[in-house]
């Protein structure tokens, strides 16, 4: 059963959707799995695909949108600085967890790309979290932007993000950026392939989202280093889903992080898969099971543990 909530977060109200298995009984206490998009997304770009197949696995579920997006409260629109949306998913467990049919020992998080980047960062500090899954994650901001531009274009963007600070100083407010683009326009997500995936799912399921964010969102996403303290999410449970052919959050980066961390972690590779491939199918049948898996098991206890996975789907 969904329904929509709202829950305050630092002064101003994130929207989301709670998901209630329907066999839950009078009194009981499930499991839960709190979840948030990536750069820029909104809850209605496929996230139910991932919540539905928690809530049928027996999860409560709170998937919501965070501060400045979607249907949450918060001016300017397109704000996305990491430490604030880390507030939020914490005060979006803090919420979930008060509730009679969730069980605040038993509480886990899902996130993916730049949330998926949030997931490790949040799951590092916050023990309160009991399980994480990390689905094609940003995992260290400034090397990300090295490799989505080339040498002489990421000079002249850090220019104008120094430009824009000044702005800010001086005068109160900056600018903005597109989040995509077409090829060879500035965009913060400057790929075919993010081009092609926000424009269709904007236009197609998600009419509330918006094709801007912050240049001082920017300037945070290359000091953002979600991976840097991955090995202390140990020992906490981290499952990793990376896609063979991502070039937004690249392969290999995600790989070199994730054998940073240290047991108990899974890692879980899409083969042939690009970086929105998860969202949908064919992709989401190798991206969605295995996380449904790992909440069982660490969740629900229904396996026992093993360490050091490593698996090509």
């Amino acid at each position: 059963m969904k329904r929509d909530v709202t829950f305050p977060s630092q002064e101003l109200n994130c929207a989301g959707w709670l998901y209630v298995p329907e066999d839950l009984e009078d009194g009981e206490q499930r499991p839960t799995i709190v979840m948030a998009h990536g750069f820029s997304a909104v809850k209605e770009m496929y996230l139910s695909n991932f919540a539905e197949k928690f809530e049928e696995a027996g999860f409560v579920v709170l998937v919501f949108d965070y501060r400045y997006f979607g249907d949450s409260e918060g001016e300017p629109r397109g704000r996305l600085i990491p430490t604030e949306q880390h507030e939020d998913y914490k005060n979006a467990i803090t919420w979930v967890s008060q509730r009679p049919e969730v069980d605040p020992d038993r509480v886990g998080i899902w996130g993916s790309s730049y949330s998926g980047g949030h997931a490790l960062y949040l799951a590092s500090f916050d023990k309160r979290i009991k399980a994480a899954v990390a689905q094609v994650p940003l995992v260290n901001g400034w090397g990300n932007a090295q490799r989505l531009m080339r040498p002489d274009v990421f000079d002249e963007f850090l220019v104008a993000l120094a430009q824009d600070r000044t702005a800010r100083y001086t005068e109160g407010e900056g600018g903005g950026v597109p989040v995509v683009a077409p090829e060879g326009e500035p965009s913060a997500l400057p790929t075919p392939e993010s081009y092609e995936w926000f424009t269709h799912t904007g236009e197609t399921i998600a009419p509330n989202w918006r094709n801007e964010v912050s240049l001082e969102s920017m300037e945070a996403f290359l000091e953002y280093d979600p991976a840097g303290n991955i090995h202390l999410i140990s020992p906490t449970p981290l499952l990793m889903v990376v896609a063979e052919k991502d070039t937004l959050t690249p392969t290999d980066m995600a790989i070199a992080a994730y054998e940073r961390a240290l047991e108990p972690k899974k890692l879980v590779i899409m083969e042939g898969g690009k970086h929105f491939d998860a969202y949908t199918e064919p992709g989401l049948s190798q991206a969605a099971p295995p996380a449904v898996e790992w909440f069982e098991r660490h969740l629900m206890g229904r396996q026992p543990a093993r360490a050091g996975e490593e698996v090509v789907s």
